[in-house]
C-alpha cells in the first residue's frame, strides 16, 4: 500500500465529534421499496417525523428525485429548513454511502470531505453505483475539497470522539468482503491518515438482524470524549466482552474511558426476520438527541440514560419500529455536516 499525496491528517484536518455544532444534516428520502418489505409507507411516515424533528434544531439537506421528491414535499409540507437536492441514489443509508465531513484544526483550511469506496455492505445489495457517487456530488454542491479514500469504508462502521480516538469493530472492517487486499495494519494506517485519528479501539459483537457485519453505531457510541455507552443485551455477553476490551485498552494506554450500559430493547422479529432495534442508533443534532424508540419497556430507561449523558440537550424519542424493517434507524440514515 502506497500513499503519495498529503493526507488530511498531514494537512491539519480533523474529524469533529458528532456533538460539535452542525451546519446541517444530510438525508436521503426513502424511495427503494425493497428496503422496507411490507412497511414502506409506514417507514416513510416515521422517516418524515424524523426529518421534522431534525429540522427543529438545524437545516436539512435532503436528496430526492422524481417520485421521491414529490412524496417528500407531500409528507413534509413547506418546511423552511429543508432543502431538496436532485441527486439520485440507490437507497437511503447516507451514513454509509455519503461523505464524511472534516473540519480544520486551526480553522484555516478549506472545508473538506472524504469520499470512501462503497459496495453496499460487502456486495449484499446491488446495484450501488448511484450511492457510490454521492460524496463527489455533495462535494460539488458544497464546494468542499474532496479526499478519495482508497478503501471501502461505511460511515456507520466508525465512531470518533473528536480528540483522536476511533471506535470500530473487527467483524466489519476486517471482513474480506470490504477490502480483501488490506490487512489490519493497512486499515489502521488509512483510518489514521484520512480520519485524522491517533488511536483505534477495536470492539466486537452482533446485533440480531443487523446486515452490516456489526457496525459500531448499533453497538457502542461516544457521549463525550471519555465516555462510551455500549449496548447491554441480557441475551448475550456483548456488553461484558466490549467493556473488557475497553478496560484492557485503558490500562494499556493509560487513558481512562468510562463505559455505561445502554440496555437493549426486547428482541424484535417478524416471522423469521430479526429486526435490529438498538438505542445506540441515536442521532445528535444542535441541542437535541433523537432517540429511536420501539414501544418497548426499555424505551424510557434508554432516554433517561442519554438525558444524563447530555444534560444540556433536549431528549426527543421518535418512533422507529417500522423504520427498522430496513435494518437500520436514525444514525444509519443521517450524516452531520459540521460548521
Amino acid at each position: 500500500m502506497t500513499q503519495t499525496d498529503p493526507t488530511p491528517r498531514e494537512l491539519g484536518y480533523r474529524w469533529p465529534a458528532e456533538w460539535e455544532r452542525h451546519r446541517a444534516t444530510w438525508l436521503v428520502w426513502p424511495h427503494n421499496r425493497d428496503t422496507w418489505p411490507g412497511r414502506f409507507e409506514e417507514a416513510r411516515v416515521q422517516y418524515a417525523e424524523f426529518v421534522r424533528q431534525v429540522a427543529r434544531f438545524e437545516p436539512v439537506e435532503l436528496l430526492a428525485v422524481a417520485e421521491a421528491a414529490v412524496s417528500a414535499k407531500e409528507l413534509l409540507g413547506d418546511l423552511a429548513r429543508v432543502r431538496i437536492h436532485p441527486i439520485a441514489t440507490n437507497d437511503s443509508w447516507i451514513r454509509d454511502h455519503g461523505p464524511i465531513f472534516l473540519g480544520s484544526s486551526a480553522g484555516l483550511l478549506p472545508p473538506a470531505l472524504l469520499d470512501c469506496g462503497y459496495n453496499a455492505w460487502g456486495g449484499k445489495y446491488p446495484p450501488f453505483d448511484l450511492d457510490n457517487r454521492v460524496p463527489e456530488q455533495v462535494a460539488r454542491e458544497t464546494h468542499r475539497r474532496r479526499f478519495v479514500v482508497p478503501m471501502i469504508l461505511e460511515g456507520g462502521s466508525v465512531e470518533g470522539n473528536g480528540e483522536g480516538l476511533l471506535l470500530t469493530t473487527e467483524p466489519c472492517l476486517l471482513n474480506p468482503n470490504r477490502n480483501p487486499t488490506l490487512g489490519k495494519a493497512d486499515i489502521e494506517t488509512l483510518l489514521r491518515d484520512f480520519l485524522c485519528v491517533d488511536q483505534i479501539l477495536w470492539l466486537t459483537g452482533v446485533v440480531p438482524g443487523d446486515d452490516t457485519d456489526s457496525h459500531i453505531d448499533q453497538i457502542a457510541r461516544f457521549v463525550n470524549a471519555d465516555t462510551i455507552v455500549a449496548l447491554d443485551d441480557p441475551h448475550s455477553d456483548l456488553f461484558a466482552e466490549n467493556r473488557g476490551r475497553i478496560e484492557t485498552w485503558s490500562r494499556s494506554t493509560g487513558r481512562h474511558l468510562e463505559v455505561l450500559p445502554l440496555r437493549a430493547p426486547q428482541p424484535r422479529r417478524d416471522g423469521d426476520m430479526d429486526l435490529p432495534a438498538s438505542y445506540a442508533n441515536f442521532y445528535l443534532v444542535n441541542g437535541g438527541v433523537l432517540v429511536p424508540v420501539f414501544g418497548d419497556p426499555a424505551d424510557d430507561a434508554a432516554c433517561d440514560l442519554l438525558a444524563r449523558c447530555f444534560p444540556k440537550h433536549e431528549i426527543v424519542p421518535v418512533r422507529a419500529e417500522d423504520l427498522i424493517y430496513g435494518l437500520g434507524a436514525f444514525h444509519c440514515l443521517s450524516q452531520q455536516e459540521p460548521e
